[in-house]
């Protein structure tokens, strides 16, 4: 390809505060400005996207009683987790090329993150440097999510970087150990328009111009229990084992020594056919029972649905794709408008449902709606 001919991607430039109705018109709204390729890789799942829309329909299973005479006004949704006190029961999930959204990429996120008061998750597919992200927190807190090479060495160069970065917690992503089947990239001949600078130390070339089939047939495919072991004993630091989908797994996790479960499904991009995320929290919240935290992310998109996740057993929500949406629509204000909305939106369903704190949520009982 010569330089005629190399394909720029026109990724939004726009920095505003954005006005949210609600997550899902954000969706709408982000299809119309990003790139067909990208929009269709932030939103797209696998396969028939039956897990994809499973998430979603998931939450209607469940039901929130309306509370009266609980003499609650302003709710306190604040909460701590890891040792970090945060403004919401809530965190940015690890998400990859966040460039696709917007030009200023993950430093624009992180900045929207820092801004609202809450813990940045930083993806090891990241597009930007560490150095570039910590712009945009200036020194707030950040989680470092990675994709393991397959040496373990170059495994132990990521994570002191990340360290040295200010990590303060390592996320073994265990379901994504090759890519799923996902039909919207493949059509779109998607590949990434931007190199990968965390990992590009273990891949045959920087991560531009590439699949992500490509991408994940170079990282580490077979994960188990000592890649747990492997990563507290290096690191020093509280490892999340992420993509934690059944009971059993729970336990093998925390057998392993893992930190911190994390309940997801990965937004319907793996395993198609796979039960929506919120189906498996309250069986897998039943066996942790309380010995770490847990973690929950795929298909939060209300202030409902995190207060279902806290009564079912999660400690704390992340949040996906409506970041990004609010990334692509007004960089890292927009990010900043769509973590006021849900925090607005969750103190709301607090107070109908009479609870004052985040501890009153996790003791408020659900009402079976199937």
């Amino acid at each position: 390809m010569t330089k005629k001919e190399v394909k720029v991607y026109d990724a939004p430039t726009k920095i505003q505060d954005i006005e949210v109705l609600n997550t899902y018109q954000l969706e709408k709204l982000a299809s119309d400005i990003v790139p067909k390729g990208g929009f269709d890789y932030i939103s797209g799942g696998s396969g028939d996207e039956f897990t994809l829309q499973r998430n979603q329909t998931a939450w209607q299973t469940k039901g929130v009683l309306p509370r009266v005479l609980a003499d609650v006004e302003h709710p306190d949704p604040s909460t701590s987790i890891l040792g970090h006190d945060i403004r919401a029961p809530f965190i940015m999930a690890p998400i990859a090329a966040h460039g696709l959204a917007h030009e200023t990429k993950e430093a624009g996120t992180a900045k929207g993150v820092a801004e609202f008061g809450t813990i940045m998750s930083i993806s090891a597919y990241s597009g930007a440097k560490f150095e570039e992200i910590e712009e945009g927190l200036n020194g707030g807190p950040r989680w470092f999510q990675i994709y393991m090479s397959k040496d373990d060495e170059l495994n132990k160069n990521i994570i002191d970087e990340a360290k040295a970065d200010g990590a303060t917690a390592i996320i073994l992503t265990a379901d994504a150990t090759l890519s799923g089947n996902r039909e919207k990239d493949i059509a779109n001949k998607f590949v990434y328009p931007f190199g990968m600078p965390i990992v590009s130390r273990y891949l045959t070339g920087s991560g531009a111009n590439m699949s992500l089939n490509n991408i994940y047939a170079q990282s580490k495919q077979k994960i188990t229990r000592e890649d747990v072991k492997f990563l507290k004993d290096y690191s020093d630091l509280p490892v999340l084992v992420k993509g934690i989908q059944s009971a059993d797994d729970a336990l093998l996790a925390i057998g392993a020594g893992a930190d911190g479960i994390w309940v997801s499904n990965h937004g319907g991009r793996q395993l198609d056919g796979a039960p929506g995320s919120f189906e498996t929290l309250e069986g897998i919240s039943k066996v942790v029972a309380g010995r770490v935290p847990i973690i929950f992310d795929s298909g939060v998109r209300r202030g409902e649905h995190i207060f279902k996740a806290l009564a079912s057993g999660a400690d704390i929500v992340a949040l996906g794709r409506p970041v990004l949406y609010g990334l692509a629509l007004g960089g890292w204000k927009g990010v900043r408008s769509v973590l006021e909305y849900f925090d607005e939106d969750l103190k709301r369903v607090m107070q109908l449902a009479g609870t004052q704190t985040i501890e009153d949520i996790k003791q408020a009982q659900l009402f079976d709606m199937k």
